[in-house]
């Protein structure tokens, strides 16, 4: 249900809904856009810094990043449906768990604008998908762990959140890219975006699997886990290590050589490009959605030679 909130008493019992103050004010003032991510994580910075950046272009609108409690389709929901209940006019999420959220993710898209990002959910009423392919990305994995590993050898995946579409399709497209070759990813291993959990898993699979020689970190943080369980236990360069996005962690590693390099996503774009779709289409303007509902964001791949350059193009989008 949307509602504008008039007087002190209903802006009390919003309150009491755990509505902010904020949230309240600018029912009846400018509308507003939320981009809801899965999870607190560093890799999100790159999209505030997009938020901002479309901010700036669009006055009349008041523009939002949100992060949920903790990664939980339960909480991620009711995040969504108390920034429709403020009157929030259209909402741009990456789902925590797309397969089991259809019935929610549909509420939302019934009472608002709804966009997805970073992880698709094509079965509901979503407007449009703008992110990367996580197929292409997982091709682009493989591709890394061919040029390392030309002999072959057996990989084991790190990933938050193993029902999430962007890490089935990583993880597909990177076996697909490896089909023919020496090297098999034999398993995949979930945290839940807990990072202490996420370190552990690395620490337990250097016991539990010694023949493993190479290791993929799916999600923006599990590299740099895998990094510090290496480099803790004495094997970094030991074992080959393909990234997925660009933590400060990881860059440093592939730059020193103990990561072979990582598959980069472009998370500013999606915020600053999706921010500005989503006031176009509440304006009427349809003509930014494509007929299959999919906006394509390319990834690539960031190696050695590539660290420096990449790392100036960050700190130029981020302002600084």
């Amino acid at each position: 249900m949307k509602f504008v909130i008039r007087n002190a008493s209903i802006a009390a019992a919003a309150l009491a809904l755990g509505l902010s103050a904020s949230a309240i004010a600018r029912a009846d003032d400018k509308p507003t856009l939320a981009f809801v991510v899965n999870g607190a994580s560093d890799f999100w910075k790159a999209a505030e810094a997009g938020v901002k950046k479309a901010q700036g272009e669009l006055p009349d609108y008041n523009l939002e990043l949100k992060y949920p409690e903790q990664s939980s389709v339960a909480i991620q929901q009711r995040l969504m449906d108390d920034l429709v209940t403020a009157g929030v006019k259209a909402i741009m999420v990456s789902a925590v768990d797309p397969k089991t959220s259809t019935d929610g993710l549909n509420k939302i898209a019934s009472e608002t604008a709804l966009f997805t990002t970073d992880s698709d959910a094509p079965q509901t009423k979503r407007v449009a998908y703008i992110g990367s392919s996580n197929v292409d990305a997982g091709k682009q994995a493989a591709e890394i762990a061919k040029k390392a590993m030309p002999d072959g050898g057996k990989c084991l995946g790190f990933v938050g959140l193993l029902g999430a579409d962007n890490a089935k399709e990583r993880i597909q497209g990177m076996k697909d890219g490896l089909a023919g070759t020496k090297i098999e990813l034999v398993d995949v291993r979930g945290d839940d975006i807990d990072q202490a959990r996420a370190k552990k898993n690395v620490e337990d699979a250097l016991v539990a699997s010694p023949d493993v020689t190479c290791m993929v970190g799916f999600y923006s943080y599990n590299t740099p886990r895998i990094y510090e369980a290496l480099r803790d236990a004495g094997k970094l360069g030991q074992i080959t290590v393909v990234g997925f996005d660009d933590d400060p962690i990881t860059l440093g590693g592939v730059k020193e050589g103990t990561v072979a390099a990582t598959v980069v996503q472009q998370p500013f774009e999606w915020a600053y490009q999706g921010m500005k779709l989503m006031a176009a289409y509440l304006k009427g303007d349809k003509s930014g959605v494509p007929a299959d509902g999919l906006i394509i964001i390319p990834t690539k791949i960031i190696g050695k030679d590539d660290v420096d350059a990449y790392a100036a193009s960050l700190k130029a989008m981020s302002g600084n």
